[in-house]
């Protein structure tokens, strides 16, 4: 199988999984124990959460470990819209941010939050100025991600920080695809919350993290016992976390290589000079994720196309019921045609992708599309 859906999901580095292990078997204590097993289960999560927090470039405090992006979008989304209930009810965010932002915002809406849906141009890219045109003295948060799932088009999120604390406004993003794919440095972008999704950066699936700035309070999505400085209710699961901290440590140098950009580029530069205005890119052309290409077969369906690509392992975004094909949401929201639209295959490379395995899928794609 040639694996070309690292957006979707990870395999486990193998030092992260050696790295679990231990914790598995032998050092099994509940982290709030006072014995020997507990204080040792307590270290490695402290550990953990260093680790996260270089990545980041913030303290360890600030990093508070999640079941995965999704909790750490509604923690950020609900516990926002709880605490700040008294100064507003207005919150600003994107037509193609990911459903663990749009679901979350669709509840809200039902208890009478108000959610404005900011637009975005033909690369995907929202505009500052557009969302300081939706701020009022009702609003409360403004979240965007920093990265498309679908076609990688990275957000200004820096000069959106800096319309949002203008006014001032928390601001969080949800940075699940970037993590371990581009440098990420909290400070920098100057968020307020940031999103991290463990499976995402060839960590186990049910881990993440959220960061949340020093000296921010929001109420908490799990109540319990005061587990996360009482900021995440649950008994730590030590095994996961262990696992994302490597990773993350992992991705710190495994982001000074240019070896998937090399190759995504590669991949692209053969799908234009095959299929020249038969392919089409959908995102930005420089502004984007190294690893990611979403391209529309003009005139196909994405969905058949994948399903002729035999033993390669890509997807699409869109919808397809009854034989019929509906473009995706991002793509649609971008004024991508229908015609265009419905040939959109997305594929994601990663660390194992190899310049050999594009030149199986160019052989492949040539059958389908040249030789039909």
């Amino acid at each position: 199988m040639i694996y070309l859906d690292y957006n979707a999901t990870t395999p486990i580095d193998k030092e992260v999984a050696d790295t679990m292990l231990p914790y598995l078997y032998s050092y099994f204590g509940n982290p709030s124990s006072s014995h020997v097993l507990g204080a040792t289960a307590k270290s490695a999560i402290e550990h953990a959460r260093s680790q996260v927090a270089q990545l980041l470039n913030c303290v360890s405090d600030e990093i508070v470990f999640t079941s995965g992006g999704s909790e750490s979008n509604n923690t950020v989304l609900k516990g926002v819209a709880h605490t700040h209930k008294n100064k507003g009810n207005h919150i600003i965010t994107s037509q193609i941010e990911h459903p663990a932002i749009i679901n979350p915002c669709k509840y809200l809406e039902r208890l009478g939050y108000e959610i404005s849906y900011v637009p975005v141009d033909q690369y995907g890219m929202v505009s500052p100025s557009d969302i300081e045109r939706l701020i009022t003295d009702q609003t409360i948060l403004v979240t965007i991600m920093h990265s498309n799932n679908e076609t990688g088009t990275i957000q200004p999120i820096e000069a959106i920080s800096k319309v949002c604390h203008k006014h001032p406004i928390l601001f969080h993003t949800d940075a699940s695809q970037s993590i371990g794919k581009v440098p990420i440095d909290v400070k920098k972008l100057d968020v307020d919350f940031l999103t991290v999704a463990g499976h995402k950066l060839y960590a186990p699936k049910g881990i993440g993290a959220l960061y949340i700035r020093d000296g921010i309070q929001i109420e908490p999505l799990i109540h319990g016992a005061g587990h996360e400085s009482g900021r995440r209710a649950g008994t730590e699961n030590i095994i996961l976390e262990v696992g994302l901290g490597k990773a993350c440590e992992i991705s710190v140098e495994a982001l000074k290589s240019l070896k998937i950009k090399e190759i995504t580029d590669y991949f692209y530069s053969r799908l234009k000079k095959n299929f020249g205005d038969g392919v089409v890119l959908n995102g930005h052309l420089k502004k984007r994720l190294p690893n990611t290409l979403n391209v529309s077969f003009v005139g196909l369906n994405g969905h058949e196309v994948l399903n002729q690509l035999k033993g390669i392992a890509a997807s699409t975004g869109s919808a397809c019921h009854s034989g019929m094909t509906s473009i995706s949401p991002v793509l649609k929201a971008m004024g991508v045609t229908e015609e265009v639209g419905r040939g959109g295959v997305r594929f994601s490379l990663g660390r194992y992708t190899t310049k050999e395995e594009i030149e199986t899928v160019m052989i492949n794609l040539n059958k389908i599309i040249l030789d039909k």
